[in-house]
């Protein structure tokens, strides 16, 4: 350590990262009687879960009851490992991930128990109950609530503060580096440090490291995701395994300029208090609107748009890739100015995209998003015109181009039997880009959540949780990483507070 760093009082448990599974795992230990804090690097609290819809998929839940449906522990496990390719569910970790299901319906009740609202249980195929639940208005209230009372609970709370390096005194993690308010900063952990920074969807050298260079110039949705926790791990001698797993690349359209209700609801202060109390009150036609507007904001195109013959162009108007092939159609995606790209329909596709079962996206059971709803809530990415010219000229597009290039491909559709696009009213979706999603890799831990070495041993003092500490489990359907972060952090603050009580 050198001079200048400034040293400061103990705290019991030290998190770093402030998104769901962070202050899940501050929440929990405060509420056992552990003094703590929690580092942020971003001005804001919210991690990737701030920016989700906020589904949350657990069995043997108090709505699920409600709604008369039997579920078990048994079949749930059994249904998660029918979401992935055979070749993915392969890498999961069995007994982990039973272990995390076994405690779902407590961290449903937990959260309940703070005044979230859940709309549900919906059913998502291949599970054969309906498992899944919607917090409501979105996934920014868990960031609210959990803050909230965190504060309540006499917890601190650092923004803007990155955490640098992990402190190792005798072979024990006890303490972290931060940088805060320009000054480098020690913080001593005496129970443990716990890492909760989110996943490296955004690291391209960490993606080009362990998945391919090819795949360097994919973006991830969290522009923040930088792989922090993972590289403090492994700078401790933490295992890191399934690291090449990744849900994506896909197509997205951009964010809006404008952020969506839900993202300007406050997460710090008195405001942030105030919604955690008033969101449960808000009538459910209310809640439903607000998520319909989320899933236009955040959730990617269906392929079968494709299949059913929409084309991609560039911003010169030209096909530059078989929009059929992944992942080469968002590798090509990446590699076009500004990395973006439009999906044109014609007037056919934009009448089969008007109604079920045909949904241009959806967040599954939830709510499902059509031509119409793009062209309402998001004119940023969707417009439309009698005549291909007119639709050019909206987005800046070489008309001229854009025609030949529609030609071309009406040649190839006769050749290959591919569905023509012929006329108007056109659409233009976009600009989009080719996104990560989330990352499946991780540390390897225990059902203790310490952090294991290349030898399998617990390294003293750390921890690891939500997508940092996934231990090798796969998560392939929806609402399962969130359920995991705040599970995961909400047994991981309790085993580090000294509970008496044991995890099994």
């Amino acid at each position: 350590m050198t001079d200048n760093i400034q040293i400061t009082p103990a705290y019991d448990v030290i998190i770093v990262g402030g998104g769901g599974s962070g202050l899940a795992a501050a929440v929990s230990a405060a509420e056992n009687g552990a003094s703590v804090l929690l580092l942020e690097k971003q001005p804001d609290l919210g991690g990737a879960t701030g920016i989700a819809v906020g589904s949350l998929t657990a069995n043997r839940t108090r709505l699920q009851r409600q709604a008369g449906i039997q579920d078990s522990l048994e079949a749930h496990a059994e249904d998660v490992a029918k979401f992935a390719p055979a070749e993915i569910e392969a890498r999961n970790h069995e007994g982990m991930r039973r272990f995390f299901l076994s405690h779902t319906a407590e961290t449903f009740d937990w959260l309940s128990k703070m005044g979230l609202r859940f709309l549900g249980p919906n059913p998502e195929p291949p599970n054969r109950v309906a498992r899944m639940h919607n917090v409501i208005p979105g996934a920014k209230i868990y960031i609210e609530t959990l803050y909230a009372r965190l504060l309540r609970l006499g917890g601190q709370v650092l923004t803007g503060s990155p955490v640098t390096e992990l402190i190792r005194e005798e072979g024990r993690i006890c303490g972290v580096i931060a940088q805060v308010a320009g000054k480098q900063t020690h913080f001593r952990a005496n129970k443990g440090v716990i890492l909760a920074a989110g996943d490296y969807a955004n690291a391209p050298e960490i993606i080009a490291r362990f998945k391919g260079d090819r795949f360097k110039e994919i973006e991830g949705i969290f522009p923040h995701a930088g792989g922090d926790g993972h590289l403090l791990a492994e700078s401790a001698g933490a295992r890191l395994i399934n690291m090449d797993v990744t849900y994506g690349p896909e197509l997205r359209f951009i964010a809006p300029k404008t952020r969506p209700f839900q993202q300007l609801l406050p997460t710090r202060g008195p405001l942030a208090r105030l919604t955690g109390i008033l969101a449960p009150l808000v009538p459910d036609f209310i809640m439903n609107a607000l998520i319909r507007r989320l899933l236009v904001t955040w959730q990617h195109p269906e392929n079968a748009l494709f299949e059913d013959g929409a084309i991609l162009v560039n911003q010169e108007g030209e096909r530059f890739c078989d929009e059929r092939v992944w992942p080469d159609r968002e590798i090509a995606i990446a590699r076009q100015a500004e990395k973006i790209c439009y999906i044109l329909l014609d007037r056919r596709l934009t009448e089969h995209y008007s109604q079920w079962p045909h949904y241009i996206s959806t967040a599954p059971r939830i709510a499902y998003a059509y031509a119409a709803d793009y062209l309402k809530l998001r004119p940023d990415v969707a417009v439309s015109a009698p005549e291909l010219e007119g639709l050019a000229s909206r987005r800046g597009l070489p008309a001229g181009k854009l025609t030949a290039t529609l030609a071309a491909y009406n040649r190839q559709a006769q050749e290959t039997g591919r569905p023509a696009l012929q006329d108007g009213p056109w659409i233009l979706l976009g600009p989009a880009k080719a996104y990560f999603t989330t990352t499946e890799g991780g540390v390897d831990i225990n059902q203790q959540f310490q952090a294991l070495d290349e030898q399998g041993q617990p390294i003293p003092g750390l921890y690891a949780v939500g997508q940092n500490g996934l231990a090798g489990q796969i998560f392939w359907s929806h609402g399962l990483h969130i359920c995991w972060a705040i599970t995961s952090g909400r047994l991981a603050g309790k085993q580090l507070a000294g509970s008496s009580e044991q995890l099994s």
